[in-house]
């Protein structure tokens, strides 16, 4: 093992993400979601009035829907008031759009993003690095040798103002309309931040660009979109990593994803989320793959209080594919509401769901996928595979798949597993000289393996951490 993994196996992962900084901040919106709102934060960005107007439809839509609260088995959403919330901060950086040396960053964010790990993941490993502070982002850079191919790495504030053709065209329009659920236009309203990524035609970028998006303050909301277009023949990596320290109040996330994948394009998007026990984490991500494209979705959660998250693919072109993974955690009082959409709109479309749940001290892990097979869609194939693992008697797990076929001349395959790790399974490590703590770890990381081994090394190392500080003191 090199020594840069040595640092990362003996970090301190509970005092890295579980620290907090006093907060500072150079603007800040009231509580609550109004038009003047709206209007407030789009006159602080100095947006052009075609993105004020799509704020204040998005804000008409949210207006307009109910909450959702009829789903079966659906985490408690009651205590998420929007009226509690402070939907936009801007930290206290001079320049607007952030940074592009790390040294300018006023110390207090530096300490914060230096304690994750930020600075070192970008020397060692990453093409290019934005780094997200409550509502902005405050630092932000690209390797040069990507610049000067064309790739374009900047947060989504700068691209409204500086690609604003491929922004207007792109930005939920296509892929994440307002009007797709109730939290899709709480977004679309507030939405603040995130990142833009554009990959010309035919261009690889085969080192990872990374964003990393944290909340401080006690009782706000983070609403970072992402926007991602690889070009014909474009392949990019990127990598996302979420935290937040935890308070008395709850917080909210609720961010937007958009990719677009070009003809014979790949992007695989990663994400481990290590939020805090008081966060409702409810995202809606969205990819449209065109022919002979491929989307890979990884995707690591635990920590909130309760999670909807289920990214969706939209097989476009005749030959595209999709691949999820995904690994959750609950442990106690958190509900883990997680899985997988993909509709098959073209022929010879392949995609396949891999999901990984662990619960224990009575949390609560679901599976809630749909796959769709439209009428024409032609030698089509999908597989669906759910496997919980459980600690004990009182942790729940389940799975909720729904298909749609409506296509004769499809593959079409579903299978579950659910089981709790067994005395005799231990007994047997134990036999071999590993501990309870050692045994049930080693159980418990090669049941993720599959997620793991798809993240380059920091995040794997980082994801198997956190997964050992869930576990701490499960045995009793």
């Amino acid at each position: 093992m090199s020594s840069d993994q040595d640092h990362l196996k003996e970090t301190d992962t509970e005092a890295r993400f579980e620290f907090k900084k006093e907060q500072k901040s150079s603007f800040q919106a009231d509580k609550g979601l109004t038009e003047e709102t709206i209007r407030v934060i789009s006159e602080d960005k100095d947006e052009p009035e075609w993105m004020l107007q799509r704020r204040l439809r998005a804000l008409k839509h949210f207006q307009e829907m109910p909450m959702p609260t009829d789903w079966p088995g659906q985490p408690d959403l009651s205590e998420v008031d929007v009226n509690e919330i402070v939907p936009y901060i801007r930290p206290d950086v001079e320049t607007r759009g952030g940074v592009d040396d790390w040294t300018d960053l006023p110390d207090d964010i530096k300490d914060t993003f230096d304690k994750l790990g930020i600075p070192e993941a970008e020397k060692n490993a990453l093409s290019g690095v934005g780094a997200q502070y409550e509502s902005e982002v405050v630092y932000q850079n690209m390797q040069e040798r990507w610049e000067e191919k064309g790739v374009v790495f900047m947060n989504m504030d700068q691209a409204v103002q500086e690609h604003e053709d491929l922004v207007k065209e792109y930005f939920m329009t296509k892929c994440v309309p307002p009007s797709d659920n109730k939290f899709a236009a709480l977004h679309g309203a507030i939405w603040s931040g995130g990142s833009f990524v554009y990959v010309p035609e035919d261009t690889t970028v085969d080192m990872p660009v990374q964003a990393y998006f944290r909340m401080n303050s006690e009782g706000m909301g983070q609403f970072e979109h992402t926007l991602i277009i690889a070009e014909e023949g474009s392949e990019v990596h990127y990598i996302e990593g979420c935290s937040a320290p935890k308070y008395s109040a709850f917080n909210l996330h609720s961010g937007g994803v958009e990719v677009f994948v070009g003809e014979d394009a790949h992007v695989q998007y990663s994400t481990v989320q290590n939020w805090s026990k008081n966060t409702y984490n409810l995202n809606t991500k969205r990819a449209i793959v065109e022919k002979n494209g491929r989307m890979e979705w990884i995707s690591g959660s635990m920590g909130s209080k309760a999670t909807m998250l289920y990214p969706a693919s939209i097989l476009k072109g005749r030959g595209a594919s999709d691949n999820h993974i995904t690994i959750a955690f609950a442990g106690e009082g958190q509900n883990i509401d997680t899985g997988a959409k993909v509709y098959h709109n073209a022929p010879n479309t392949k995609s396949t769901i891999e999901s990984k749940s662990i619960s224990k001290d009575g949390g609560r892990t679901n599976y809630r996928g749909l796959v769709h097979i439209s009428e024409g869609a032609r030698n089509s194939s999908t597989a669906v595979e759910c496997d919980a693992l459980m600690f004990d008697n009182e942790s729940t797990s389940d799975t909720m798949p729904y298909m749609e076929i409506n296509e004769s001349t499809v593959d079409v395959a579903h299978e579950a597993t659910v089981g709790k790790i067994g005395d005799e399974d231990i007994f047997y490590l134990q036999s071999r000289g590993l501990d309870d703590d050692d045994a049930k770890q080693m159980i418990v990381s090669g049941f993720i393996e599959p997620i793991t081994e798809e993240l380059p090394i920091e995040y794997a190392v980082e994801l198997n951490r956190l997964v050992e500080l869930e576990m701490e003191g499960s045995l009793g």
